[in-house]
């Protein structure tokens, strides 16, 4: 979301770290891509969301073409798009992207030319494009210039706010008990805008209606928790009256601890939100905290305190947990590697909210921003008709581990629970969706081999955790291990240890 100072990285992130220089069998090794003969998962509507994190807009359209759609992605939310604070001082933070000077469509990522043909290309490629709206403040520095060239003062900039659009507050929120500090105080000294007013509400709607005018399909709220509930919702009202023909997805960034004095469902009018507690349940259970196993998370949903499933937007990390930020809890990150991977086909596998998955730059520094130049230009991730994954880029929704079980999710989306749950009552599970799908995951030291019982149809099926079907559907792509279904619906396989195992109806070999 934000940041000013420098922070420290999270215990998580230490935990488990496994180096990506040292591919596993889930982690790819520097430079491996998954076949480009990969049959392409697409049968089933698309389900899973990827955060391209600091991505410029000319890979982000070369993305969705050659990979996003061709494996079955639904969307990508891409960084904030507005003109932004431009920091060398700092070394070019990521965090620069979330304090606004201007809403003109300049910034690292590209120019407002870019971004439309990216949205054009993507849609095109039936993938949609999600914003990520920081409309809660502006900047926190006293002065300075923005990536359009725009020069502002804190409480003044040009043609768009003066002193009178910001709250009177102008102090840092220091009661998360209170909601009128939270919301009307300065979040991290961020100069406060006042979303109560006819103005500034007029002026927000402008800019995300000019963004969907463009075809951006839905918005991450930034902040949102820091804004009045009501006072959101007559932003997005306005929105949606000024676009009735279209069917905007909202999803609101609201931490919620459950002991403070904003709660996530007072934002459940205005559309679905970030349920930052599933991350830190996922974590504690896969790290072994709190007395958590793997199979705990059999129940793993509503009744854990998180968001009606339909409500919520669920990620294993994001690009502040990541980095420590946004509350603290224990979360797995891309340094965790295998522990990391393990994680993410749980969550794309089990039927519980809208899953997003996250697309990193590497950091040791949790100021660092993305690969850059000196001068600050974010390096291109496609050079040369290569892409350069799996180093400087992470590119966590390329691991194959990742990106077979989006595969999983569109193809299990029809059947709504969990059926033919086995676990050995500690690390080692295993679940089916129906006749549709069916995960094993082994989380522990030694090796599992055990008859499973499942409902699917007899055949032969691709374990889609290593690589899906080939193009012409007779062979496993990146020589995936080959499950065998009986007429009972049952296979016996054994799974090394810390591996995982996913066969589903789309992955089955055609002779």
């Amino acid at each position: 979301m934000w940041k000013i100072v420098l922070g420290a990285v999270s215990t998580s992130s230490l935990l488990g770290l496994v180096m990506l220089a040292s591919p596993s069998a889930l982690v790819p090794a520097l430079s491996s891509e998954i076949s480009a003969t990969q049959a392409p998962m697409v049968a089933a509507p698309p389900t899973t969301l990827v955060h391209l994190f600091e991505w410029t807009w000319n890979d982000i359209a070369t993305e969705c073409e050659t990979y996003l759609s061709p494996n079955g992605y639904r969307a990508v939310q891409i960084s904030p798009p507005q003109e932004h604070i431009v920091l060398p001082d700092y070394g070019y933070p990521w965090w620069q992207r979330y304090q606004p000077v201007s809403y003109k469509l300049e910034s690292r990522s590209g120019s407002r030319a870019e971004l439309q043909d990216m949205i054009d290309r993507c849609h095109a490629a039936g993938v949609a494009i999600y914003a990520d709206a920081v409309i809660n403040h502006m900047a926190g520095f006293e002065n300075g210039v923005g990536s359009a060239g725009t020069g502002f003062t804190k409480y003044d900039y040009p043609d768009l706010y003066g002193p009178a659009d910001f709250n009177d507050c102008h102090q840092s929120v220091t009661d998360y008990g209170n909601a009128e500090n939270v919301t009307q105080c300065e979040l991290v000294g961020l100069a406060d805008l006042n979303t109560g007013s006819a103005k500034v509400q007029a002026t927000i709607v402008n800019y995300m209606s000019e963004l969907v005018d463009m075809g951006v399909a839905g918005f991450r709220i930034d902040a949102a928790k820091h804004i009045r509930n009501e006072e959101l919702g007559q932003i997005l009202e306005q929105l949606r009256d000024r676009h009735p023909d279209t069917d905007l997805y909202i999803y609101q960034e609201v931490i919620d601890p459950g002991t403070e004095a904003i709660r996530k469902q007072d934002y459940y009018d205005s559309g679905n939100v970030l349920d930052f507690k599933y991350g830190r349940f996922l974590g504690e259970a896969f790290l072994g905290l709190e007395g958590q196993t793997l199979a705990n998370l059999q129940t793993l949903g509503e009744g854990w305190g998180l968001a009606p499933s339909n409500q919520a937007v669920i990620f294993t990390d994001n690009h502040d947990k990541q980095r420590g930020h946004g509350g603290g809890g224990d979360y797995l990150t891309y340094k965790n590697g295998d522990l990391y991977a393990l994680a993410n086909v749980f969550m794309l596998a089990f039927p519980y909210g809208k899953p997003q998955v996250m697309s990193s730059f590497a950091f040791d520094d949790p100021d660092q921003g993305p690969p850059a130049d000196a001068d600050g230009t974010t390096r291109p991730i496609y050079q040369d008709g290569q892409v350069n994954c799996f180093s400087e880029w992470v590119c966590e929704h390329r691991w194959p581990a990742i990106s077979g079980m989006v595969g999983f999710r569109n193809a299990t989306q029809p059947v709504a629970e969990v059926t033919d749950w086995w676990s050995n009552q500690a690390n080692q599970i295993a679940f089916g969706r129906g006749d549709r799908g069916f995960v094993a995951i082994n989380r522990e030291a030694a090796p599992l081999t055990h008859t499973f019982q499942t409902q699917l149809p007899q055949g032969r099926y691709c374990n889609v955790v290593q690589g899906g079907l080939s193009a012409d559907g007779t062979t496993c792509a990146n020589e995936a291990k080959v499950v065998l279904v009986n007429r009972a619906g049952q296979f016996t396989s054994t799974l090394p240890e810390m591996t995982a195992l996913a066969i589903h109806v789309e992955a089955k070999l055609r002779r």
